[in-house]
């Protein structure tokens, strides 16, 4: 039995392995290749819904790993969750979104986020059936919500997001090693 001691270190590693996680989601997602235009990049929006809709998809992604893993990893993709959106609070605020409204904005995204989680793995779980489409109209929908995707955005983004699934699974994930490619070379 863990003294209480122990339990709050044990606590601690894991929120800052969670936070490390994290943050390597989001420099994957914010790669300006993901953002320049077709066929120098992949166009998608370089706003503020875009960028959340990009780190949403690589956050999932690192999610899904996690939770598929023994104990310690349904722990840490909760704190990948946790690092998430108290990562939204505190970019709202620096935005000057005011206190009274960054709780609504936050529970939004939380929204958003578990709605796209359910329609990407819902897609991933159909992949063999249709060949990727799913998964694609899925990405499309929702990270070009704003502007329409390029021919052959989404469905190079769904590829993108096959080759990302398999390096998690190579990755040390419990180590603190995302293992996320460079997305130009997964797209290829």
């Amino acid at each position: 039995m863990l003294s209480l001691l122990q339990r709050g270190r044990q606590r601690v590693r894991l929120e800052r392995l969670a936070f490390s996680l994290y943050s390597a989601s989001v420099r994957a997602a914010r790669e300006p290749w993901n953002y320049q235009d077709p066929p120098d990049g992949l166009g998608v929006p370089d706003t503020m819904d875009g960028r959340f809709d990009l780190i949403a998809v690589y956050a999932f992604l690192l999610i899904r790993r996690l939770r598929a893993l023994e104990a310690p990893g349904p722990d840490i993709a909760q704190g990948v969750f946790d690092a998430m959106f108290s990562d939204m609070d505190r970019s709202l605020r620096e935005l000057g979104v005011g206190d009274m409204t960054v709780g609504k904005r936050v529970r939004a995204m939380w929204e958003a986020f578990h709605g796209r989680a359910v329609a990407y793995e819902a897609a991933l779980q159909g992949a063999g059936a249709d060949g990727g489409a799913a998964l694609a109209a899925a990405l499309e929908r929702n990270v070009w919500r704003s502007a329409p995707a390029a021919p052959g955005a989404a469905a190079t983004l769904a590829r993108i997001v096959r080759a990302q699934i398999a390096a998690l699974d190579r990755a040390a994930v419990l180590d603190g090693e995302a293992g996320f490619l460079p997305a130009r070379e997964a797209a290829a």
